[in-house]
């Protein structure tokens, strides 16, 4: 599984610093610390947003630094939290006297660095609060909520939480519309190929020509299912279904959904999809407000993708909307 990389221990390095010299109009590079990357203008006066996790999720997480989306974030090695000293770094930059906020996903190492990050803020004198992300339908059952990993719903939240900042929400209603948020958003993947780590070049997980994974991780945690591999439709409807099957939706009712590749899945794929997702919503009776097709939360290579739906309200509506303006997502 080849790569055009340079040393393997270097890449992420080098990867951050080829992202901030490319897009030195949105994000720039601490001093302090080479992993922590804050907005080139902050906005004065509003609650910051500081995400982060490991490298290999690209554009995740640095991609999302921008207008109406985060102001700083933390990079971790390939997938491997951040430490809580660029954590740390990214909160201080970008603290504007109204606290901060942290999002990010559901994992054991993000969980334990960025608290500690969180307990460094306030020695600091730094207001900090949390969202983990809990949207992966397929890692625990719904009474256990709060065991679930985040995976490509973040960025929705990111969406939801950067507009909401950007339109002067205080600390306290930012976290509140964020829950909301969370409570209302789920997502389900399917895996078709390994990804390869550049330190081994070989595959992460083992999956034959004809196989798939229904609910595999983006890390390649195991799934719900491995079975052979079916055509798009009866993918698309088992997702949905187990999607539904965690979430009320009923006729009249407004979604975002979005269509996340995984890395190396094309757009082709990805839009006949998305096609069936939208047949079985309007057949439903359920509107789709917005909608996003492509890679936003990427396992390197990995071939697969996943459906996340966010069910919507009238202050979700008005925040999803919400222009954003990053290196990679751009909503006018």
């Amino acid at each position: 599984m080849k790569k055009l990389i340079n040393n393997p221990n270097h890449v992420v390095d080098e990867m951050v610093e080829g992202y901030v010299a490319a897009y030195p109009q949105y994000i720039r590079k601490l001093d302090s610390s080479k992993r922590a990357l804050v907005r080139t203008h902050l906005q004065s006066g509003k609650v910051g947003i500081v995400i982060g996790g490991g490298s290999g999720h690209e554009p995740g997480f640095m991609g999302y630094v921008g207008k109406g989306l985060a102001d700083g974030a933390a990079v971790g090695n390939i997938f491997a939290s951040p430490s809580p000293e660029p954590i740390l770094e990214a909160t201080k930059a970008v603290h504007q006297g109204a606290g901060v906020l942290y999002v990010y996903g559901n994992y054991a190492g993000d969980c334990m660095n960025f608290d500690m990050a969180a307990e460094f803020s306030s020695m600091e004198d730094i207001r900090v609060e949390t969202i983990r992300v809990t949207d992966d339908v397929a890692s625990a059952p719904k009474e256990l909520t709060n065991r679930r990993r985040g995976i490509a719903g973040i960025i929705c939240m990111y969406k939801v939480a950067g507009a909401a900042a950007d339109r002067g929400y205080q600390l306290d209603e930012l976290v509140s519309v964020c829950n909301k948020t969370n409570a209302n958003m789920r997502t389900m993947g399917v895996a078709l190929s390994p990804c390869s780590l550049p330190q081994t070049q070989k595959p992460t997980f083992e999956l034959a020509d004809d196989e798939m994974e229904i609910g595999l991780g983006i890390h390649g945690e195991p799934g719900v299912e491995r079975g052979k591999l079916e055509t798009a439709d009866h993918v698309a409807d088992r997702l949905m279904e187990m999607i539904q099957g965690d979430l009320v939706l009923q006729s009249g009712d407004r979604v975002a959904v979005m269509i996340n590749g995984l890395g190396s899945t094309s757009q082709l794929e990805m839009f006949i999809v998305y096609r069936r997702v939208a047949s079985i919503l309007s057949e439903q009776g359920i509107a789709v407000h917005r909608s996003y097709v492509g890679e936003y939360l990427t396992s390197l290579e990995m071939g697969g993708c996943s459906i996340t739906i966010l069910k919507l309200d009238d202050e979700l509506v008005d925040l999803i909307d919400h222009p954003a303006d990053s290196a990679v997502f751009v909503q006018s």
